[in-house]
């Protein structure tokens, strides 16, 4: 089929818009990685319907469709060169008294919004919150820092409403006769293979599914390879009426990592780590050789706590903070960390986002900050480091001149294989993507390597939805814009 016809068939085929100017075109090409792929065509449904119409057109003409959310990715997930769908519309919300049902369009800010006007919250919170949609967080298996308390997107969605690749609409976990096929796959993984850690976005999430009433977190994490979410139902948490936040300075990253465990043990909901060109970042004066912060939350139980973190802190606490609005403030400083280590590195000093989301078994923390310095002792880079300390979750930017791909890819090769020796996953919250879908038969094994490609084509026999991503791959080291 010529380009042109697929663009006027769509035009014809649906009620919502489809666009092919260059200009949009080029918006949709690429995502906050630094991947560009040009897509044939943007279409923007206004109905379910639509969206069914666009499948089954899609799989007998054998096109691709990626389902694009708010473009804050930072791996090329939803990037492609077929048909980019965009779900914006869907975004609609019903909040019940301990679930609310949502259309997969609506962003996290307007759910937040609404959530809180009923006392609620849904736990993940992406650093970029307010703008990914929740179609994202649910296709990358988001966390952030109350996942440490509350679980990943994984442990608080309750069930999905989807297309498969030939276009059929699908409820998990109550089509039995879809849950009995997920559930045989689960069966057939080599659980030893699977890593041990509290956070874990990589590949297709079958040690999750434990009985039929699992087999929608399938899904999560999936990255519109097995379906097209449309709506899901999601598990809602009540607003904690107060909240403390430590805020503890280290002359040792080693010191930091290794009073995490500590630390975990009195059940904070954040146990978060920056480094110190972040934290430069904040209007504090910190001692001149403080090295890195620990950002310490609890919201519940609150009032032995303090009398205990002293106790067992190694750092010293600069911050003992109980108002909401000065705790708010002190966390968008956190969250903002991923925004000050790219405005503060050099455009000509900035390398892909490959190797920045793995997580680590939290006693194996210290070693996972050994390796970072050997790569850049052995590569002659610089880092930023921060995120997710209580996960054993670490998102590292390297800083260079631009490296030359072979060195990317032994970086690459050399830290992820560290990783896995260490007990750890590829990535904890980010998914897979362009950049590291190439690695996950490394974490796997062949075995379940298989089971997953086979489990893809029960859901997408003709490898419509978002191809290259989890089971194929574009390279990480191709496609990249300016690099």
């Amino acid at each position: 089929m010529k380009l042109l016809e697929i663009r006027h068939t769509l035009q014809k085929l649906i009620s919502g818009d489809v666009f092919w100017d260059p200009e949009i075109l080029k918006f949709y090409s690429v995502d906050a990685s630094m991947y560009k792929i040009i897509p044939k065509v943007v279409v923007m449904p206004k109905t379910e319907n639509d969206v069914i119409s666009v499948v089954k057109f899609a799989n007998k003409n054998k096109i691709s469709v990626t389902v694009r959310g708010s473009g804050t990715g930072l791996v090329g997930s939803a990037l492609n060169d077929g048909i980019i769908m965009d779900l914006k519309i869907f975004d609609s919300v019903k909040i019940f008294k301990n679930h609310a049902t949502i259309g997969i369009g609506i962003t996290k800010g307007k759910l937040d919004k609404e959530l809180k006007n009923h006392g609620k919250f849904f736990p993940p919170n992406p650093s970029i919150g307010p703008y990914c949609s929740l179609g994202g967080i649910i296709g990358n298996n988001a966390s952030g820092s109350k996942s440490l308390k509350y679980g990943s997107t994984i442990d608080n969605v309750k069930e999905i409403t989807f297309l498969n690749g030939r276009g059929e609409k699908i409820t998990l976990p109550k089509n039995q006769k879809t849950g009995k096929k997920i559930f045989r796959f689960s069966k057939q993984i080599d659980l030893k293979q699977f890593p041990r850690v509290s956070k874990n976005s990589c590949g297709y999430r079958l040690d999750c599914i434990k009985s039929l009433k699992d087999t929608h977190k399938i899904l999560i994490g999936s990255e519109g390879t097995l379906g097209i979410v449309l709506w899901a139902k999601i598990h809602l948490k009540n607003l904690p009426p107060k909240k403390i936040l430590f805020v503890v300075e280290y002359q040792s990253i080693e010191n930091a990592a290794n009073n995490c465990i500590t630390i975990k043990n009195l059940a904070p909901s954040a146990l978060e780590f920056i480094d110190k060109p972040t934290l430069k970042n904040i209007k504090f004066k910190f001692r001149k050789d403080t090295n890195c912060l620990l950002f310490v939350e609890y919201d519940s139980e609150l009032e032995e706590i303090e009398k205990k973190i002293k106790n067992i802190t190694t750092g010293k606490i600069v911050k003992k903070i109980t108002v909401e609005k000065e705790i708010e403030k002190w966390w968008k400083y956190r969250d903002l960390a991923l925004s000050y280590s790219l405005k503060s590195i050099k455009k000509e000093d900035q390398n892909p986002h490959i190797i920045e989301d793995a997580a680590v078994p939290l006693e194996k923390l210290g070693s996972l900050f050994i390796i970072i310095k050997k790569i850049n002792k052995q590569f002659k880079t610089k880092t930023i480091m921060y995120g997710h300390a209580g996960n054993g979750n670490i998102h590292v930017r390297i800083i260079s001149r631009k490296q030359k791909i072979q060195d990317l890819e032994k970086i690459s090769k050399m830290y992820f294989k560290q990783v896995l020796n260490l007990g750890g996953t590829i990535t904890g919250e980010h998914g897979d993507g362009i950049a590291r879908s190439m690695f996950i038969k490394n974490q796997y094994g062949k075995k379940n390597y298989r089971v997953f490609k086979q489990l893809k084509g029960i859901f997408d026999p003709k490898n419509i939805l978002n191809p290259g991503k989890i089971t194929s791959y574009h390279s990480p080291f191709k496609n990249l814009e300016n690099f």
